[in-house]
């Protein structure tokens, strides 16, 4: 289902939580792409714009930068119920799949959750591109990135379109041999599309091409499908 067919593409944007991720600056970074893409964007500071589920379904995306934190229960419902009609949902970094720990129903919709970032922030690592090939990720290669690594609990339904490689960095977990984690997903909600991308520590790292581009596509295509 494609939203918005007969007006112009909406988006809202929610941010908040915790201030080390920079969200103030990442929703200003995000509005600024959707209106150059076309989106008619609303940026709120705080949850209660999540109240209103009827008029969440009226959305063409959603797009949280909100990094812990607690939510009503019923905000999430009504999120997770506008995504099943056909309003994508797409985000990265924390503001995504670390906002909301304590709901499940929001970790399911969104296909996974952060859980470590060995080596900490200025981990140098390589995003590798696939295994599927996605028109969000067409023409890009493999590129090079020093911040934080996601180790993440991750749906295995999730279309994986890009991955770091773990070992990385020395821990408790590094026993377990290597791995492909996952960086970059899409995944299908009811109707909804869901798209992810674990990069994002702060706006700098947002912006860094060829990572805004990336976002810029998973917006797109969150919202109407294509790009």
């Amino acid at each position: 289902m494609i939203k918005q067919m007969g007006g112009p593409m909406k988006a809202l944007i929610f941010q908040g939580g915790w201030d080390g991720h920079q969200p103030r600056e990442v929703s200003e970074l995000f509005a600024r792409v959707l209106k150059e893409d076309g989106f008619d964007v609303t940026v709120a500071d705080n949850l209660d714009v999540l109240k209103d589920g009827e008029a969440l379904k009226k959305l063409s995306l959603i797009v949280p930068v909100w990094t812990m934190g607690k939510i009503d229960g019923g905000y999430v419902n009504n999120v997770s119920a506008a995504v099943a009609s056909g309003v994508g949902i797409a985000g990265c970094h924390g503001g995504m799949c670390d906002s909301f720990r304590e709901q499940t129903e929001w970790l399911f919709m969104t296909g996974g959750q952060f859980v470590g970032h060995p080596g900490n922030d200025g981990t140098p690592h390589t995003v590798h591109m696939g295994p599927v090939r996605h028109a969000i990720t067409d023409g890009i290669r493999e590129f090079e990135v020093k911040t934080e690594q996601y180790y993440m609990l991750v749906d295995p339904a999730n279309t994986v379109l890009a991955y770091s490689r773990f070992p990385n960095a020395p821990g408790n977990y590094d026993g377990n041999g290597p791995v492909n984690m996952p960086t970059i997903w899409t995944r299908s909600w009811g109707e909804g599309r869901v798209f992810y991308s674990s990069l994002g520590h702060q706006a700098n790292v947002v912006q860094a091409e060829p990572h805004l581009t990336i976002m810029r596509r998973g917006f797109k295509w969150a919202a109407t499908g294509a790009v």
